[in-house]
């Protein structure tokens, strides 16, 4: 089977960021956004999808931390798009109620190629610390988008805006850990009638 990693460079007048994925890694991730709990949550993204990321983000945090977030969520997308290629022989479907403490989020997810957000998430404060709750989605949506999937995601209930948040990333990451790896009744096909998911 060919490696399933990829590179992604981006440079705007907004943010330089670079991304280092490897699909069939452990988790191992080495992350620098500038932002602390955005660098909290992708390291839970990536332990728990067991993707490698390698991610370096400068962005206009004068500003905020808007597009530092998006931004990276766009190269995040891109390099996971670019390293599944042709998709063949994934398991393209998964989802999971995940539970932390008080709190339990769903994530669905259909590696298809077409991309599309479902967000039913409320969060109870406009802040966690000096991050913008806000921002949560704007990362799922760049995501999507850009990797080229159909994402749910439902929190069920949650007291602490922290665990909800933290719970949305990890139950992403375990649906898309499960969602990307090869099916070996698969063998070499593409898993759509279609016979494409790209």
């Amino acid at each position: 089977m060919a490696e399933r990693k990829a590179e992604i460079s981006r440079k705007t007048n907004e943010t330089a960021i670079s991304v280092a994925v490897n699909i069939d890694g452990t988790g191992a991730s080495r992350i620098s956004t500038g932002v602390g709990f955005f660098d909290h949550m992708l390291d839970q993204l990536s332990r728990h999808s067991l993707i490698d990321m390698d991610i370096e983000a400068k962005g206009d945090l004068h500003i905020d931390d808007h597009h530092t977030v998006e931004d990276t969520g766009i190269a995040i997308g891109q390099a996971l798009s670019k390293a599944l290629g042709d998709r063949k022989g994934i398991t393209r479907y998964a989802s999971i109620d995940l539970a932390m403490d008080e709190t339990m989020t769903k994530a669905a997810v259909d590696v298809s190629g077409r991309p599309f957000l479902v967000w039913n998430v409320d969060f109870s404060a406009p802040k966690i610390g000096t991050f913008d709750t806000e921002l949560v989605r704007e990362f799922f949506q760049a995501l999507t988008q850009h990797a080229g999937i159909t994402l749910h995601v439902l929190n069920h209930y949650g007291a602490n805006n922290h665990h909800i948040a933290e719970t949305c990333f990890k139950a992403v990451a375990r649906a898309l850990r499960t969602a990307t790896e090869i099916d070996p009744r698969q063998a070499n096909r593409v898993p759509s009638t279609k016979g494409t998911l790209v």
